[in-house]
């Protein structure tokens, strides 16, 4: 096919030799099959974000530095500026936590290059060669939604352990490859030392996570790895060889009405998202 404008860069750079198809389209991104020499890998070309919320963005991107204080500034003041700075800075955050935790042993596609707004990485393949499915586009037997459940648990902990909440994880960001499933789509990953979000972005990821594979295996209804794993980050004994019993039961304390609504609220946008997602 003709090379998109946005991709002429990494073919002038020798990153890319040609572009086969276009994978998908959102309204984050567009993915595109390429081949680099003998491999063949995709490109995920980043559009200008419209579908967050200011107030979900702010959750997400808090703590998250800025070196030139002119672009935080500009950040701050939501100038036109400061908004293209705040896009860059949601891309390379996808691109940081990528490296880091391919580094750190976790399944997602391993990131090559990022030049332009364009990150180069690998492409997640089924036993077939063709591009993954998400997992809301297969059907599980009861014993493959354990499996796939339990391996996901254990990235999540892997995750945590190497300091990072996935922060949006579910059934429509997690590809099943060949050899299992693939976690992708990391820009509103956040350090989870460092946002007081990622207790409830962690709980919120394993729920979602327990609710999908719960509708082909109902036992996984009734357990509760989110709450087991904070507790042990917490307490700093985490790592990711860590036994897990999905029996954890939560001390009783007053209720947060303000946090039940944000929850409430969330819950509501994600839906709206995932819907928009399923329509494209």
């Amino acid at each position: 096919m003709k090379t998109p404008g946005r991709l002429q860069p990494l073919v002038d750079e020798g990153l890319v030799d040609t572009v086969v198809r276009q994978l998908m389209s959102g309204k984050e991104a567009a993915v595109y099959v390429v081949r680099c020499g003998e491999e063949t890998r995709c490109a995920k070309v980043y559009k200008q974000a419209t579908h967050r919320s200011f107030r979900q963005a702010v959750d997400y991107t808090e703590n998250r530095k800025v070196k030139n204080t002119r672009q935080a500034r500009a950040m701050a003041k939501g100038t036109r500026f400061g908004r293209q700075a705040t896009e860059a800075a949601w891309q390379n955050a996808e691109v940081d936590a990528l490296y880091r935790l391919a580094a750190a042993g976790v399944r997602v596609p391993k990131p090559y290059n990022f030049l332009d707004g364009v990150l180069l990485m690998e492409l997640v393949a089924d036993a077939h060669g063709d591009a993954a499915p998400r997992l809301n586009d297969v059907l599980f037997t009861p014993e493959e939604a354990r499996a796939h459940h339990a391996t996901l648990v254990r990235e999540v902990v892997r995750m945590l352990a190497a300091g990072v909440v996935h922060g949006d994880l579910s059934e429509f960001n997690v590809l099943l490859a060949a050899d299992g499933p693939m976690i992708i789509d990391l820009p509103q990953a956040v350090d989870a030392a460092g946002n007081n979000h990622a207790s409830r972005m962690l709980l919120r990821d394993v729920a979602n996570l327990r609710n999908f594979f719960g509708r082909f295996a109902p036992d996984l209804l009734d357990t509760n790895y989110g709450a087991e794993i904070w507790d042990h980050y917490v307490r700093g004994d985490l790592h990711p060889e860590i036994e897990l019993t999905g029996r954890y039961v939560q001390e009783h304390a007053a209720v947060d009405l303000a946090s039940v609504m944000r929850e409430v609220e969330d819950a509501l946008a994600e839906e709206k998202f995932r819907r928009q997602q399923l329509a494209v």
